[in-house]
C-alpha cells in the first residue's frame, strides 16, 4: 500500500493564504494536532494552519469538505509512504473505500491492532481505488491509501 499526505499544491495555497480569511486560520501553536503535510501530530511551538480540504476521491453527492491541519511553513513530509503512520494508529479509524468513479463502495471502523489487515483486505477488492482513513469522533479526513 502506498500513504498519501496532500499533495504539495494544496499545502503551498493554504500556506499562503493562513490568515488571509475565514477558511485559512493561522495559528501559532495548536499541540497535538494531526497534521496532513507529515502525517504526525503537532508538537508545542508548532505554527499550524487550519483550512478547508476537499479530498480527492469523492465525487458528487459524495465530494466532502472539511477542517484539516498542516505545519504553517513547509515541512519535510511523511517519514514513509510505505507504512500506516505512526501518529494515527493507536486510536479506532473510520476506513472509506472508493471507485475509481469516486463513489462510497465500502467502509468500516477498523480497531488499532487491525488496521493494516483491513485496508489490505479492501485494497483487495479490484473494484477499490483508494481508501480514505478519517477519525472516528470527528469523521475528519486524515490521509488516502492507495495500492503501491
Amino acid at each position: 500500500m502506498r500513504i498519501h499526505a496532500l499533495p504539495n499544491d494544496v499545502l503551498d495555497r493554504a500556506r499562503k493564504l493562513a490568515g488571509t480569511d475565514e477558511h485559512h486560520e493561522l495559528h501559532d501553536q495548536s499541540p497535538g494536532a494531526p497534521l496532513r503535510c507529515c502525517l504526525r501530530k503537532a508538537g508545542p511551538g508548532e505554527p499550524v494552519v487550519l483550512f478547508r480540504h476537499t479530498p480527492a476521491a469523492g465525487t458528487g453527492p459524495y465530494e466532502e469538505l472539511g477542517p484539516v491541519f498542516a505545519h504553517a511553513e513547509p515541512c519535510d513530509g511523511p517519514a514513509t509512504t510505505a507504512e500506516f503512520p505512526e501518529a494515527f494508529r493507536h486510536a479506532p479509524r473510520t476506513l472509506r473505500a472508493y471507485t475509481a468513479a469516486g463513489r462510497i463502495h465500502d467502509g468500516e471502523v477498523a480497531e488499532p491492532d487491525v488496521l493494516t489487515d483491513r485496508v489490505t483486505a479492501l485494497l483487495d477488492d479490484p473494484d477499490v481505488a483508494e481508501v480514505q482513513v478519517r477519525s472516528v469522533s470527528h469523521g475528519c479526513f486524515l490521509f488516502a491509501i492507495t495500492r503501491d
